[in-house]
């Protein structure tokens, strides 16, 4: 007889933690950056756009300026299109602004197998050239599957296959929380 598997659930990061980390990835951003200059953020839908905000309000308290924000739905984009659309939404992108030379930092919650990054910048070059795109992610989990490396991350976690990872944000969830699950058995 086949034992069924557990879940192990745990909570890797609270609210303040996920502020200090996007606190210092927004540091990190501009210094690498020289300030805010031609920077515009790019958030991925969902839970990527409410990052490229909060992002973008510490810029504003670091540096005074505000950091101009635009969000992405990349379904369209996506290499597994057929298995999402039956029950999958189809949003808006809005990018408020020309990345025509600019230098774009797109902002996802979960880095894992690339295929989401890779669909954004393939959305991206349909907007026009930017002069450079960078990833920020609040969580690298490992398990790519396509030759992608985030610039900024928040916190890396080593999760086996069977392993998820779950951000939470107060805007969409009502809680910040990172919490992942594990199989055991």
């Amino acid at each position: 007889m086949k034992r069924a598997d557990k879940k192990t659930t745990a909570r890797v990061l609270g609210a303040a933690d996920i502020h200090k980390q996007l606190e210092r990835c927004c540091r990190e951003i501009l210094k690498e950056r020289n300030g805010a200059g031609e920077l515009v953020l790019i958030g991925i839908r969902t839970r990527g756009i409410h990052l490229a905000r909060r992002l973008s309000a510490i810029a504003k308290k670091l540096t005074g300026r505000e950091i101009p924000v635009g969000e992405m739905d990349i379904t369209l984009y996506r290499d597994d299109l057929n298995t999402l659309l039956p029950d999958g939404k189809v949003d808006n992108t809005r990018i408020p602004f020309d990345i025509a030379n600019k230098t774009i930092i797109l902002v996802d919650d979960v880095l894992h197998t690339g295929r989401t990054v890779r669909a954004a910048v393939d959305h991206l070059i349909d907007f026009g050239r930017p002069k450079a795109i960078h990833l920020a992610v609040l969580i690298d989990r490992g398990g790519r599957e396509l030759p992608v490396a985030a610039d900024y991350v928040g916190k890396k976690i080593a999760l086996p296959s069977g392993g998820e990872v779950k951000v939470k944000l107060k805007e969409v969830d009502k809680v910040d929380e990172v919490v992942v699950s594990k199989s055991s058995g």
